[in-house]
């Protein structure tokens, strides 16, 4: 049998990928990772929603309402009963143990306080280690000077106020209203008599202690009302008569010993003004204090005291020439 040359070896080839060269062969396997990747995303499980309501449903106040608790529920301890004071000196008796003794001591003693003095016998008390003792003794007692009454209610009523020194020194503002004449010529008290009986003589122009708050004008208004009214109808408008001349105010500060407190240094804040007041006599005169109504039922410690201090009962005026008025 005769046998012929063998046919050339041909090697195997996968018959599948024999049309695609080797490196499509890597590439094309990157398509099938990325889809097997998002398979396992969507097969991976996911949380569940939370559950939402509609908004309309419920609603929830702005601030959220406190939790109340044991200590909440519980009452507040009851207040002490409040305290009962028979009449001021109680009150400071009371008082002077439970505040500082600095600040306690300048209730009515520095300006713009109110008085801490119960009734003139504390101011006695208080005066009396603080002033030489034959000057105090002098009080309401010489003639042309005050008491103690008088003093208690200048503090009472905010026109003086006074120092804690020794001795103490009485503050007090004070409005001078030089009253001029048709003919230039000034008006001046020449002497006060007081309730005591007892003439003082002054020889100075008008002149009124100022009140709290109260501007210099004002006081101009009521000095002129209070000291020179009676000469005029009691319905007369005595403000419409007064006319205060421009540019005549000046204002200086003047330290000396009271006349009216002998031993108490003063210290005067004094505010000056230049003025008319249409209407007065040309002649000498006189004008009387308005009296308290006698028929007041009033017991309070003011009336009191009022009724014992030093008053004064009648004004005594004349004009004299500028040049014989004291500065």
């Amino acid at each position: 049998m005769f046998v012929g040359p063998s046919p050339p070896h041909t090697p195997l080839v996968n018959r599948r990928n024999n049309h695609r060269p080797r490196t499509a062969t890597v590439s094309s396997a990157l398509p099938d990772l990325f889809l097997a990747a998002v398979s396992l995303l969507f097969l991976w499980p996911s949380p569940k929603p939370l559950l939402s309501l509609p908004p309309s449903r419920f609603s929830f106040p702005l601030t959220p309402r406190r939790r109340s608790t044991a200590m909440s529920r519980r009452s507040p301890p009851p207040c002490p009963p409040p305290q009962r004071f028979a009449n001021p000196q109680s009150l400071s008796d009371w008082l002077e143990p439970r505040l500082p003794s600095d600040s306690f001591a300048a209730w009515g003693v520095k300006p713009g306080t109110k008085n801490r003095f119960a009734n003139p016998q504390s101011l006695s008390d208080w005066l009396e280690p603080r002033l030489p003792s034959d000057s105090f003794a002098a009080w309401g007692v010489k003639p042309g000077t005050k008491n103690v009454h008088n003093l208690w209610l200048e503090l009472s009523d905010g026109e003086t106020s006074i120092t804690d020194s020794t001795p103490p020194v009485r503050a007090v503002s004070v409005v001078t209203v030089r009253v001029i004449g048709k003919n230039g010529n000034i008006l001046v008290e020449g002497r006060q008599e007081l309730s005591d009986g007892s003439v003082r003589e002054r020889f100075r122009p008008l002149s009124e202690k100022m009140k709290p708050d109260e501007t210099p004008e004002e006081a101009v208004f009521r000095a002129v009302k209070e000291e020179l009214g009676s000469i005029f109808s009691g319905e007369d408008d005595v403000v419409q008569r007064v006319k205060i001349l421009p540019g005549s105010y000046s204002r200086r500060v003047e330290e000396k010993n009271s006349m009216s407190y002998p031993g108490l240094p003063a210290r005067y804040a004094l505010h000056s003004v230049d003025a008319t007041v249409r209407g007065l006599p040309e002649e000498d005169f006189c004008t009387e204090e308005d009296e308290c109504d006698g028929e007041t039922v009033d017991d309070s410690e003011e009336t009191r005291a009022a009724g014992r201090a030093v008053t004064v009962k009648r004004h005594h005026w004349k004009w004299v020439s500028p040049g014989s008025v004291r500065a």
